[in-house]
């Protein structure tokens, strides 16, 4: 069932162990949509699961939180069964000791932050409520906090009340869906970094949700890639998204140039081989593989790897230089995007700095200048 993926994890860690399968259906027409079929260990610490949206990412947590039953299979922390569909285990939500940190965050307005962290405590010893309470505030930095509303603190801190909220009760599992979508780099990175710390203390599994590359280097020492319902990809952030294996985790990991080839040479002593790109002039040097000359394959190339001169480079290192013309330059952030025409179109970021230095501008000749080993091979 599924991809099975290694166990690295200490003996004495608690594992979060998911092995579904659920029919997914379209709610315009109730026929289905695809098949969430899939097995993995998450070890204590962070495993990010990373895919485009619709790919079954919330639904794999919704299954885990006992919000959605699959149609088969087993879930379990530890020695405990959450779900077993041979054996007729369900266990209700409220009994899976899971902490479940929504995109929304769902605090209540009308309450303080201290009766949002505390909510799920009412069946606890006031004594250990309160405990518990100001351990939470000084891991999570909130303990100024605690008379206040939702409306009178900023984003970061509804953040972070929302992750006390959900730890306080000392989940065996922690399951966060996009919950910082919204919020800028630095107070998200201070949020995650808290987040580390109070987890190297209490060592629970963390499945934490996302579509952004950003986010998976920042946080995880291991992601899983999920498309259309099922694992395709598992490793480091390094290993699954610096250099994929497949096209769709390529766009997914930012390579924003996919390019049809055919291999035309082999140069087995440089380790090598010549590749023209489909319809244009243009030959790419890239690493050598197993493939016969003649044959087609994919090479991806991320935007930002791709060297700009306004001037034919001389002497260089790098194998590819191309001659092309800038179409369109548009900024995003702290991004210049430039569209190149050289036969086929390359889409080229630089800083905001380079464009002016290099005064760049619609239909300016360049040159691009790519590095062998920045050109990726995708199945």
């Amino acid at each position: 069932m599924g991809v099975a993926v290694s166990r690295l994890v200490p003996e004495s860690a608690p594992e979060l162990n998911v092995e579904i399968r659920k029919t997914l259906l379209d709610s315009t027409n109730h026929a289905a949509n695809f098949l969430l079929d899939l097995q993995f260990i998450a070890p204590a610490g962070i495993t990010v699961l990373f895919g485009a949206s619709g790919s079954g990412k919330t639904t794999v947590l919704d299954c885990i939180a006992g919000l959605r039953k699959p149609d088969a299979g087993q879930i379990t922390v530890g020695e405990r069964a959450l779900f077993d569909s041979k054996r007729n285990i369900d266990i209700e939500t409220r009994h899976r000791r899971v902490g479940y940190l929504f995109q929304t965050l769902a605090l209540f307005p009308h309450l303080t932050v201290r009766q949002n962290i505390t909510y799920g405590l009412s069946t606890v010893d006031t004594a250990v409520r309160e405990s518990r309470l100001l351990e939470i505030g000084g891991s999570f930095a909130i303990a100024n906090l605690f008379e206040r509303r939702p409306a009178e603190i900023s984003g970061g801190e509804r953040q972070r009340v929302a992750l006390a909220r959900a730890l306080v009760t000392r989940p065996r599992v922690l399951l966060l869906d996009e919950p910082m979508s919204a919020l800028d780099r630095v107070t998200k990175g201070q949020i995650l970094d808290d987040l580390r710390r109070w987890n190297e203390a209490h060592a629970v599994p963390i499945v934490y949700v996302t579509h952004e590359r950003e986010e998976v280097y920042a946080l995880g020492n291991r992601v899983l890639v999920l498309e259309a319902g099922r694992l395709i990809a598992d490793g480091t952030p390094h290993e699954v998204l610096s250099r994929p294996q497949k096209e769709s985790v390529a766009q997914l990991a930012g390579f924003e140039n996919i390019l049809d080839c055919t291999v035309s040479s082999h140069h087995i002593d440089e380790g090598t081989m010549t590749c023209r790109v489909e319809a244009t002039g243009i030959d790419i040097e890239v690493p050598l593989t197993r493939v016969s000359d003649g044959a087609p394959l994919r090479i991806g190339v991320r935007a930002g790897d791709i060297l700009m001169a306004t001037s034919q480079p001389q002497g260089l290192s790098a194998r590819n230089v191309i001659a092309g013309t800038i179409v369109s330059l548009r900024q995003q952030d702290f991004t210049l995007i430039a569209e190149v025409e050289c036969g086929t179109r390359f889409v080229v970021h630089l800083t905001p700095a380079a464009g002016r230095a290099l005064e760049l501008g619609p239909q300016k000749p360049v040159w691009l200048v790519i590095k062998t080993y920045s050109c990726h091979l995708l199945q």
